[in-house]
């Protein structure tokens, strides 16, 4: 099952956001709520100590918690759709906006992705995608797109097809920007590895 968790970074509405898989549920974090217009769906559950939601009216059933807990709304809405059965998160909204929540929300995702769940973050003008050991990432996307391989942690034989500057079984040390601002070659492009975490992202045009 997908969920859509709309959280509070940046929306825009782009072909590539179009083409997202539908979802079988929507989830809002707090003033995540606010992109459901844009998305033009309903918000089956509406999460977080709603702190950031002044003036947002959602037909949606409201949890509601305290402003003094141990998780981001963004990991109430995750709690939900995973209470709910999914088995994929799309994040919505998951870039832009305050650093340290889109830090731990990108962070996050690695985390969700190691337990066995399908993890997309996407803003529409920019997506991620973790990148783990025996768990490719490929991606159909028009030439000169530019993309990333961010390196969370030391990677060991990472391997780049489909684009300007492909890699075979490269090391690649932790925060490099050796695999930072690639391009697509056109054509699907494939990103693996034996060893480490990483998350690919992507910048996507506007038409």
């Amino acid at each position: 099952m997908t969920a859509w968790l709309l959280v509070g970074g940046r929306l825009v509405v782009t072909p590539a956001l179009l083409a997202l898989p539908r979802p079988d549920f929507v989830v809002a974090a707090d003033g995540g709520g606010r992109h459901a217009a844009a998305l033009g769906v309903r918000v089956d559950a509406w999460v977080g100590d709603f702190d950031s939601s002044d003036g947002l009216h959602l037909n949606a059933p409201r949890e509601v918690h305290p402003a003094a807990k141990d998780e981001t709304d963004a990991e109430l809405a995750v709690r939900a759709a995973r209470e709910r059965g999914a088995t994929e998160l799309i994040f919505l909204g998951a870039f832009g906006g305050r650093f340290d929540h889109t830090a731990a929300l990108a962070l996050g995702s690695l985390r969700l992705a190691r337990e066995g769940l399908g993890i997309i973050l996407h803003s529409g003008d920019e997506s991620g995608y973790p990148l783990l050991p025996g768990a490719d990432v490929r991606l159909d996307l028009p030439p000169g797109t530019t993309l990333s391989v961010l390196a969370v942690s030391d990677l060991h034989a990472l391997s780049l097809s489909g684009t300007r500057w492909p890699l075979h079984d490269a090391d690649v040390p932790l925060g490099s920007g050796w695999t930072v601002s690639n391009e697509a070659a056109g054509g699907p492009v494939t990103a693996s590895l034996q060893q480490g975490l990483a998350l690919v992202t992507v910048l996507w045009p506007a038409g």
